[in-house]
């Protein structure tokens, strides 16, 4: 079965393969643990296709700074509600690094996430089967901010609210 994923707002066919996923499929968008790829770059360099990378908890950005360049894809792993970590990675791919690609939550994702992990720069979300349709309404749930942030993984941005005294 195919999976189907939040991307920029819609709900789409995902058309990544993790390694165990793409078996019988040579020429197909890849996407690798960090440590997959800091084993072998060359080899999975060498495929040709597209290629994404997951990035743990406690996995550092700059860690990854100097390959940037060979991915269109980055995951944060949310392996629970209380993990945190992926928020700053992104920030810190898209305002420090300037990573363009997609940029994607994947683990303990749920709706009340999305809105707040779009600000941070995420445009693509793997959600549950259960919870995806409903999904793409969490980014309707506000129409302006008070705080700066990277609204890249926002469909529409928002206004800026001006306080007043």
């Amino acid at each position: 079965m195919q999976r189907r994923l939040l991307r920029d707002g819609q709900i789409v066919i995902d058309d990544w393969r993790y390694v165990a996923e793409a078996a019988d499929e040579a020429s197909a968008a890849l996407i690798l643990s960090l440590e997959q790829w800091r084993l072998e770059p060359d080899t999975w360099l060498a495929r040709g296709s597209r290629l994404g990378v997951v990035l743990s908890p406690a996995d550092r950005v700059e860690q990854l700074a100097p390959d940037l360049r060979h991915f269109a894809l980055i995951a944060a792993q949310f392996p629970g509600p209380s993990e945190g970590r992926g928020y700053t990675q992104a920030r810190q791919l898209r305002d420090h690094w300037n990573f363009k690609g997609e940029l994607r939550a994947m683990g303990y994702v749920r709706r009340d996430q999305l809105f707040f992990m779009a600000r941070c720069g995420f445009n693509s979300f793997e959600l549950s089967e259960t919870d995806i349709e409903d999904a793409h309404s969490a980014f309707s749930t506000f129409t302006a901010a008070y705080q700066p942030s990277n609204d890249l993984g926002l469909p529409h941005k928002l206004r800026t609210a001006v306080a007043t005294a």
